[in-house]
Parts: structure tokens; C-alpha cells; sequence
């Protein structure tokens, strides 16, 4: 086995995922309905923040170019990570770095993760609602109200009382109108590559890394081997057991950590499928149509299909037909993927 596939059923409830007009979200052509979505790559940026934290690492820092204009002005240049696989973000999340005038070697690692959006099960079981909200501050004396007039000059408190008279308006109070917000069962795909998670290419014809982390690497004890993908540096044993549990918290304990505090979801895990199958991980978490009613659609967690671990939580069964929902469901998946992530032969 060279690939692990995991798919997750999570259910959230009132919230938001992506800020982006309120919620960001496709429009479904079958169904004609709009789907509110989380991108993969928020995914995954929540995924390695919770990594990090279950491994007390602090995640790489990242380099910021500018560049100044003749005008003295600061212009945006590259963007630059460490490309240093001793940081799990890194090493799990891979990198990028291009110089300006090409004259030094671009480096970049493919990540071993592959990380799918975070979307409906169905497009008949996930949706979007709007809100009106409000910012009131209206019953506090203390707050300070500034009014610029025409050329940007602050205005004096009886030009401010002049200006409202005959106006019944609120200088303490705002309206933020139609703020989408995401409710349904949505659900998420990750491939873990286990030929890439620990081994990065020595090859300079094609670089993932400098020279002289190569050097730092092998010094760290990192292991000299050859892969399918040519020469490469293993991370040494004491590491990958530290980083796999870490990894497997994360995968089936990550939250979405970009969102709007006020329309917190525990957005809570209903079930995850394990497999070396990619087929069957998609139809071991599935929806399917009504026969009575083609406007509704019925979810499903196939619990005993062949090739596929199945680990299914409590609050499943206030969702969907469940006959194994267990409290250890998620410590039990975690410990799968702990199992297979430790079982493969990374030095081979």
C-alpha cells in the first residue's frame, strides 16, 4: 500500500467557512442550488496549524520581499518559505520558492498530502441561509463619534446635532445586512502519499532543497536511500513517530480556524472511511436520491464494506441510519492511521 484515502462526514450547523461575499459558494446545474464550500486550501492550512500544535512545533517562518520604486514607493515582490523539511508545516505542506531573474535554481516540493474542498455530501443536503446583524453600541455614554465633513475635516459636536435634525438616524449603531450562512452535511478527501510523507529528493537536476540543508539534513541524522522517485533523504525513526501521531490528531481532529468567531460550529465528525481504495472510500460516504422523492436525498455510511475501515460518532445517528456509532470512533481512527502510517517502510 502506497496511498492511504480517507474521507470525512462532518456536520455543520449556522456558520461560516470562507469570508468571501459572507460565504463563499458554486452553483450546483443539476440542482440549481447555490453550495457553500471550504476550500482545500483552508483545509489543509487548518490541518497543518493543528499538526503543529499537537507536536509543540512553531510552524516556518516566511520570508516578505519588497521592492522600492524610483517613485519610493514599496512594491510587493516574492514570497518565500524556509524549504526546510525539519518543520512538519513543510515537510507535510511542501514549498515553492522561484527567485527573481531566475539566477538561482527553483525549488519546490509536491506536498504528500492531496486535500480536497470541503463540500456537500449532496447538493440536496447542504445549504445557505442569510442573516441580518447588527453592530449596537447605542446604550454606552462613553463612545467617541467622529463626522468628517466634504474636505475631510472633523466636525464639531453642534454641526454633528445640526446635521441629524429632522434625521432619525444612529451615529452608535450599525446594520450589516445579509450575511450567508453555511448548515448541512459536507464532506472532505484526503490522500496521504506515504512514498513522499517522509523522503524529500536529493535530485539537483530537479532540487527540492539547497545544498547546504542537504548537508544539515544528513548532519540531523536524516537518512541517505533511494525511492521510486530517485536519491532521497529519510527522516530518521525517533521523528516519524513523533510527527505520524501528530499528523493522525490532526486529520481527524482539525478545525477551521479562519471563521468568524461569531458563527462558531463545532462542526463536529458523523464518520471518517479509511482505505487503500479510493473507489471504495467514496462509496463508503455517500448520498442517494429518494424514490419517493426526487427533491430529497437520503445519506449513507456504508459500516461493513470490504477494504474499507469505517469508523462512524454518536451524533451520526441524529442524521443519518447508523447501527455501530461509537464514543471511540474518532480515537479509533486516529489509531488506524497511526497503524498504517507506522507500517510502511520508509528506508525500503
Amino acid at each position: 500500500m502506497n496511498t492511504i484515502y480517507i474521507r470525512t462526514l462532518k456536520r455543520a450547523e449556522h456558520t461560516v467557512f470562507n469570508v468571501s461575499d459572507g460565504q463563499k459558494f458554486y452553483y450546483d446545474n443539476q440542482f440549481g442550488r447555490r453550495i457553500p464550500f471550504s476550500s482545500g486550501q483552508q483545509v489543509k492550512r487548518s490541518l497543518i496549524d493543528s499538526l503543529c500544535e499537537s507536536i509543540n512545533q512553531v510552524p516556518s517562518p516566511t520570508t516578505f520581499l519588497f521592492d522600492v520604486t524610483k517613485q519610493k514607493e514599496l512594491k510587493e515582490g516574492e514570497v518565500y518559505g524556509t524549504c526546510d523539511p525539519t518543520y512538519a508545516d513543510q515537510l507535510f505542506g511542501g514549498w515553492m520558492k522561484a527567485a527573481k531573474g531566475g539566477k538561482d535554481r527553483t525549488l519546490k516540493r509536491r506536498s504528500p498530502l492531496s486535500i480536497s474542498a470541503m463540500r456537500a455530501l449532496h447538493p440536496l443536503l447542504a445549504g445557505m441561509d442569510s442573516e441580518n446583524a447588527s453592530f449596537d453600541r447605542s446604550e454606552r455614554p462613553n463612545n467617541k463619534v467622529i463626522v468628517r465633513d466634504e474636505k475631510g475635516n472633523e466636525m464639531s459636536q453642534e454641526d454633528i446635532v445640526a446635521l441629524l435634525e429632522g434625521k432619525d438616524r444612529s451615529l452608535s449603531r450599525k446594520w450589516i445586512p445579509d450575511n450567508k450562512r453555511a448548515t448541512g452535511l459536507f464532506v472532505f478527501d484526503i490522500a496521504i502519499d506515504l512514498r513522499r510523507l517522509f523522503s524529500v529528493s536529493t535530485n539537483q537536476l530537479e532540487p527540492e532543497m539547497a545544498d547546504e540543508t542537504i548537508e544539515k539534513l544528513k548532519e540531523e541524522g536524516w537518512i541517505e536511500t533511494e525511492n521510486v522517485f530517485g536519491p532521497c533523504l529519510v527522516a530518521p525513526k525517533e521523528l516519524r513517530d513523533k510527527w505520524i501521531k501528530g499528523l493522525a490528531h490532526a486529520i481527524i481532529n482539525w478545525r477551521i480556524t479562519s471563521n468568524q468567531s461569531r458563527t462558531f460550529s463545532l462542526m463536529d465528525t458523523l464518520a471518517i472511511a479509511i482505505s487503500d481504495n479510493a473507489n471504495l472510500v467514496g462509496g463508503s460516504i455517500r448520498a442517494k436520491l429518494s424514490e419517493e422523492d426526487s427533491r430529497k436525498a437520503d445519506p449513507i455510511v456504508d459500516e461493513n464494506l470490504k477494504g474499507v475501515d469505517t469508523f462512524v460518532t454518536l451524533q451520526a445517528g441524529g442524521f443519518l441510519h447508523t447501527k455501530s456509532e461509537s464514543a471511540e470512533a474518532l480515537s479509533k481512527a486516529e489509531d488506524k492511521l497511526i497503524e498504517l502510517m507506522m507500517g510502511y517502510e520508509y528506508e525500503a
